[in-house]
Order: structure tokens, then sequence, then C-alpha cells
């Protein structure tokens, strides 16, 4: 008989209202802003936006490049609705992608939008045993398709994925690189086994872990993670190949169209400058520039994406003193949007799922 919880997920439902404060979204902004103006202004050149000629050309470039955030936007709704076995419609699929990316956005990079995402799914009707499994997929085959593309494009690029020699901290961001991918892949590792041949190994480990006298704090909620990796697994056994091809092909063009990004971009300014295979090599050098975004402490890495944006495709671009001005063009085509469509979003979607007074799930 199906068991009735009463849903009250206060704590998730205040640190939203938060989030609509006007210094919750302007705080990001001004701190990407700020670092960009202060590189530009330490690193004043007069040619700065020698690059800006506003052809018709340069209009449609730019206009494919902001098609591919809508591309991206787009499959990250069919692999939800694929995840949730079509449980939700696309304008719920909608809501949820967007206020999973306005979660994601106001959140330092490390801390993510997986909590806010999971309640998001809930309260659009789902199961709670089934919101966590349908983001805990979603994150696992993000980290997939990261620890397949970074060795291929190795493979291909060989040293040229990292940023050039000679560049200041380029030996440190090498290494702490390999260290990044190395521990995706051993945490990606260790998720595959849990989730598809002993959902109770992690459980183990991270209560054997988490004995260490520092870590106990913490234990509570590395228990919470493991029993959620426990549901989850009960939830994906069993799954046709076509649930798993459509979910990873849908991710390959999410990110693929994120990353290309930058790419139209560039077609916009210097069209015949790059070649094919230095496209390519843009595409790779974003994937391991994700690395260092994966563990920023900014809010939505903020101030340090436009940082480092200079370093890792500045000698892909004809005249570096443009590197700035783009990566300022890049934040406002792919990460600022998604800071005023959350707050367009999200009180619309508190007002739809607060009208009812009773809040409760049946969970199978």
């Amino acid at each position: 008989m199906p068991k009735l919880y009463f849903c009250s997920n206060f704590s998730i439902m205040e640190d939203l209202r938060k989030s609509l404060r006007p210094g919750r979204i302007v705080y990001p902004i001004v701190l990407g802003l700020g670092v960009a103006f202060w590189m530009l202004y330490r690193n004043f050149d007069p040619e700065a936006f020698g690059f800006f000629q506003w052809t018709w050309a340069a209009v449609f470039w730019l206009s494919v490049a902001l098609m591919m955030m809508g591309v991206r936007d787009l499959a990250y709704m069919i692999r939800i609705r694929i995840l949730t076995d079509g449980e939700i419609g696309w304008r719920q699929a909608f809501q949820v992608i967007m206020l999973w990316e306005f979660s994601s956005a106001v959140s330092p990079s490390v801390v993510g939008g997986t909590g806010p995402a999971i309640y998001f799914l809930y309260k659009e009707g789902l199961n709670s045993g089934k919101s966590t499994a349908v983001v805990l997929t979603a994150i696992f085959l993000d980290e997939v398709f990261f620890i397949l593309m970074v060795p291929v494009l190795y493979l291909i690029f060989g040293s040229q994925v990292f940023p050039p020699d000679g560049l200041p901290f380029a030996e440190g961001v090498r290494t702490a690189l390999y260290i990044g991918y190395g521990l995706i892949l051993i945490y990606t590792l260790l998720l595959y086994y849990t989730l598809f041949f002993n959902p109770y190994f992690f459980k183990w480990l991270l209560s054997f872990v988490f004995m260490i006298p520092f870590l106990r704090r913490w234990r509570m909620r590395a228990r919470k993670l493991a029993n959620q990796l426990i549901v989850t697994s009960q939830q994906i056994r069993g799954k046709s190949w076509k649930y798993w091809f459509g979910s990873g092909l849908a991710t390959f063009l999410s990110w693929t169209s994120r990353y290309w990004v930058v790419n139209f971009m560039f077609m916009a300014f210097f069209f015949s400058h790059l070649s094919f295979a230095d496209h390519l090599l843009v595409y790779a050098r974003q994937l391991t520039m994700w690395i260092i975004l994966l563990v920023s402490p900014t809010p939505g890495g903020s101030g340090v994406a436009e940082f480092i944006f200079t370093d890792f495709l500045g000698d892909m671009i004809p005249n570096l003193a443009w590197a700035i001005p783009l990566a300022l063009l890049w934040r406002f085509l792919s990460y600022y949007p998604y800071l005023f469509i959350g707050a367009i979003v999200l009180p619309r979607w508190i007002r739809k799922v607060y009208r009812k007074k009773t809040v409760y799930k049946v969970v199978e």
C-alpha cells in the first residue's frame, strides 16, 4: 500500500526565496564585470574592442551562438523527459531546467543546484525517490561525457588541450587539471559501480570514511547521499537501451552546444583566422577549462570564468587584447541570461505549486 508523506521542505523553499533577493542576482554580475574591467584597466590597450565590426556576418554568427544556448536547453529538456519516462510535460521540463540553471547560477559552482533540482521535480509531481533518481542520473551522465571526451581530445591534440606554456600559472593549472580529472574519474567509477552493481557499497564506504574525526560533522549528509544512491540504483535498474541512448545523446548535444557558443562567437569576428582543427581545439580547451569552473567558490564561476578565459583561449585570438571583451561577451550569451530568466520564472513557479494549501505526495 502506498505511504503518505508530508512534504514541507522549508529550508530549500527559504533558500529559493532568498535567491530572489536583488543582491543574489546582482552579485555574480558585479563580480564578473568587476574582474573583467579590472583586467581591462590593468592591461589597457586601445585596440581591445577593435574586433567589434558589426557586419551582417557578425550578426548572423552571434545569432547562431545564442541559438546554441537554446539548443542546449532543448537537449536538457529532452533528457529530463526521457529520465522521467515522460511524466512531466514540455512546459514543466522548461521550468525545471530554467530553475535548475538559475539555482546553479546563484550558487558556488562547487555546490551546484542538485538539492533544488530534486525539489523542483518533486513539486512537479514526481515522488521523492524518482526525483532523486532523475537528478543523480543526469549528473552521472554529465560526468560520463566529461571523462570520455577529455581522453579522446587529448589523443588528438596532446598537451595543446592545456593552456600554452609560458603563461602565468600554466604549470600549476595543468597539475590542477590532472588532479581534478583524476578525482572526477574515481568518483564516476565509484558511482557507476554503486548504481549498476552494488548500491550498498557506497554507503559502506562513506560510513567508513566519515568516521574520521574531522569529517564526522558531515556524516549525516554522507548517509543521506548514500541512501539517495540506493534509491537511484533501484529506479534505473532494467532501463532499456533506448533510455540510455536517448539520454546519452541529449547529454552530448547539450554540452557540445554549450561549448560551441565560443566557436560561433569567434566566427562572428575573425571567421578566416581559425581552421576546422583550430575550432576543435577551442572545443577541447573549453572542456579542460570546465574543470577549474567546477570547483569555483563563486556563484556560477563569476570572476573566475572571465579570468581564465584569456589563459585558455588567448592564443586562439588574433589579438590578445581582444580576449577580455570576448570573455565578457561569452558570459553575456551563456551565463547572465539565466539569472534574469530564473528571476522571472521562479516567482511564477512558486505561486503555481503553492496554490494548494495541502502539500502531500504519494510515494509508491
